[in-house]
């Protein structure tokens, strides 16, 4: 009976205190913990700040791109690349000094894939780079996005504005699937869409060399069954994706797929860039059956979605 009675009066205290106790020494282990993880990423990317600088010789570029605001994206950005995401990286030692073109295949419905190609190189090169993004149009109209998108070095995918990075020796990402690749259905998944012929063209009359990207990974964290295109004409939007996930309760986060991030070795060429387009596509078939070659190999290497 006495026995019973111990054991009773133990489980009140332990309700009562003990698990009250251990639930908040935990939550401070994992707030010190991240701290530390906080403020190793801070001095990381400090360090790494100093060792990148802008052709305009400021903080700011003509392009808006601002080192002093964007460490805080940078932090977010590591979160996503090392924790969540978990990105491995291959092949960065193909990536060259100076400018260059990298060309990759675009996914996942909301453009991740961008910024985990430009934390690899941040995060995982020696010495780091920044990356330049091409993006669309469109997205200056967005509020608030337009600005975040400067600030962190996205720049209007206009061959102009590509050319003058290309001058000053940066490395510029193109997707040159554009809308079509990032908002392809899931039955379509790993499939590249026709390639735009710009990048080429700029290419040749740069005499930049192209690295070849293959992002595996990113076609899984958010599930396309459709894209209605009455609905992106009436929103002005290059597409209009249906993704059930972002509708379930907890589930509008992308799923924390494994990526993986596939460098190729540099492509020259030569030629014309006023060359008719038949001659461009050509080349432009090189660039696209070698980044759909890497997806196919990197999707045979994954031994699974998450691990």
């Amino acid at each position: 009976m006495r026995t019973t009675q111990a054991l009773a009066t133990l489980s009140r205290v332990a309700r009562r205190d003990a698990i009250p106790l251990a639930q908040r020494l935990l939550s401070s282990i994992e707030a010190r913990a991240e701290d530390a993880w906080r403020a190793l990423v801070g001095r990381e990317i400090e360090e790494r700040l100093t060792r990148v600088s802008l052709t305009s010789g400021s903080q700011v570029d003509p392009f808006g791109l601002d080192l002093a605001w964007g460490k805080y994206a940078l932090a977010a950005v590591a979160f996503l690349h090392r924790r969540y995401f978990r990105t491995r990286v291959y092949g960065l030692e193909n990536v060259p000094d100076g400018r260059v073109l990298l060309i990759a295949n675009h996914s996942g419905q909301v453009p991740i894939d961008g910024a985990m190609i430009g934390a690899s190189l941040f995060f995982d090169r020696e010495p780091p780079r920044v990356v330049r993004s091409m993006v669309e149009k469109w997205t200056q109209t967005l509020p608030f996005v337009s600005v975040l998108f400067q600030r962190v070095g996205q720049v209007v995918g206009v061959p102009e504005n590509a050319r003058r990075l290309l001058h000053n020796g940066e490395a510029v990402l193109v997707f040159p699937e554009g809308a079509r690749g990032i908002s392809k259905p899931f039955s379509q998944r790993y499939r590249l869409t026709e390639f735009g012929l710009g990048f080429l063209r700029l290419a040749l009359e740069t005499n930049t060399p192209i690295v070849p990207v293959a992002v595996v990974g990113a076609e899984e964290q958010y599930i396309n069954v459709a894209n209605l295109t009455s609905m992106a004409n009436l929103v002005g939007m290059p597409t209009f994706p249906v993704v059930p996930q972002w509708f379930i309760p907890g589930l509008q986060l992308p799923l924390p797929t494994r990526y993986h991030i596939h460098f190729g070795k540099p492509i020259f060429f030569e030629g014309d860039p006023d060359d008719d387009d038949a001659v461009i596509e050509e080349k432009v078939w090189v660039v696209k059956s070698t980044i759909q070659e890497m997806v196919n190999v990197g999707l045979k290497a994954r031994k699974s979605l998450f691990f």
